[in-house]
């Protein structure tokens, strides 16, 4: 299988000594061989970096480089999160250590090291994407969703960490005013689907646990693809209502008859346009009935989460601008925020 991490990027390099002193003052039994790092290679917003000592093994999270939304990439948070989940719900993965800006000039966080296979917009060499491995891959991201829902979160601490009530009018609210901090050109239609959003918020009666950047490249797989071994980016992660996950979750789902702009909005198209994966609409029938949750109203969730991935494009596309990133892959972001915009508005005419 080919190597999932890559050279350390200029610019976004780590203290080694100061990381592998701290790892050795808060971790007992660590080998003797010095600390090796390199970077992962996905990710578009925090970095992640592979840590090695010997056999040991482990991955650290740190926020982008350059000043972060308010709020965005709260590294404590997503600690605090890890450790409520990961006993309950096997993919997530352990946490063993948070740290604050006083090690490496910014708080990161460090976790187990999960081995498996990330799927994004191709499949691995070697591995024919034959269709009933692609069903088998759409069941299992429905089951996990679910399952993930059907956490009985008071019985963990982030019953002291989020708030539930009220939640999908403060979501709408708040990405809204993401939206307009981080605006650098007119885009037609936003003011329409803003107007929109605030006449017609909905929730769901019964909160749940939710992920909100539920995706296919966020899930890691065993060799076979029969299992999720791994989720990832829990840094959205809260107690609100589950049809705005899965209305995220759709969002990422991009099938075959997608107009390009959405299919290839960050360059290639992702692997669920191959034949056999399901569509939007048989993943949230399959969650309907699985769940026993009503979607009446996935119209308005769905609207919503094109809203919400333009807005994080948005904000990724206005670092880029302002040169606090050099990343050639978000040069073009501005086109994709507007024609999810305009996808947004349309599936908000959807009955």
């Amino acid at each position: 299988m080919a190597s999932d991490t890559i050279p350390i990027r200029q610019g976004e390099e780590l203290d080694t000594s100061a990381i592998e002193n701290y790892l050795r003052k808060q971790l007992p039994n660590l080998p003797e061989e010095n600390l090796t790092i390199e970077q992962f290679s996905f990710g578009k917003s925090n970095l992640t970096y592979q840590l090695k000592m010997g056999d040991w093994e482990a991955v650290l999270r740190r926020p982008p480089l350059g000043p972060v939304a308010p709020k965005a990439h709260d590294m404590e948070r997503e600690y605090k999160i890890l450790k409520e989940i990961s006993p309950h719900f096997r993919a997530a993965p352990k946490p063993y250590l948070f740290a604050d800006e006083s090690v490496i000039g910014s708080p990161f966080f460090v976790m187990e090291r999960k081995r498996g296979i990330v799927l994004d917009t191709d499949f691995p060499e070697g591995i024919t994407p034959r269709r009933e491995i692609c069903r088998s891959l759409s069941a299992t991201m429905v089951n996990h969703l679910v399952e993930l829902h059907s956490i009985d979160y008071t019985k963990t601490k982030l019953t002291e960490m989020t708030k539930p009530e009220g939640f999908m009018e403060r979501q709408v609210i708040g990405w809204i005013r993401r939206y307009e901090r981080a605006e650098t050109d007119i885009v037609q239609g936003d003011e329409q689907l803003k107007q929109w959003m605030l006449k017609n918020v909905s929730e769901s009666e019964t909160p749940s646990i939710i992920h909100y950047d539920y995706k296919l490249n966020n899930a890691m797989f065993n060799e076979e693809m029969t299992e999720m071994v791994g989720l990832f980016d829990w840094e959205m992660t809260t107690v609100g209502d589950p049809l705005a996950d899965l209305g995220v979750a759709m969002s990422y789902w991009i099938q075959p008859e997608d107009p390009d702009l959405l299919k290839k909005g960050m360059g290639k198209a992702p692997v669920t346009v191959t034949p056999g994966f399901m569509t939007r609409d048989e993943f949230m029938e399959n969650y309907a009935r699985i769940s026993g949750r009503d979607l009446a109203n996935m119209n308005f969730y769905q609207t919503f989460a094109y809203f919400k991935l333009a807005v994080i494009c948005q904000q990724i596309y206005y670092r880029w601008k302002k040169g606090q990133t050099k990343d050639p892959r978000f040069a073009h972001l501005d086109a994709f925020v507007s024609s999810l915009i305009q996808y947004a508005l349309y599936t908000s005419e959807k009955k």
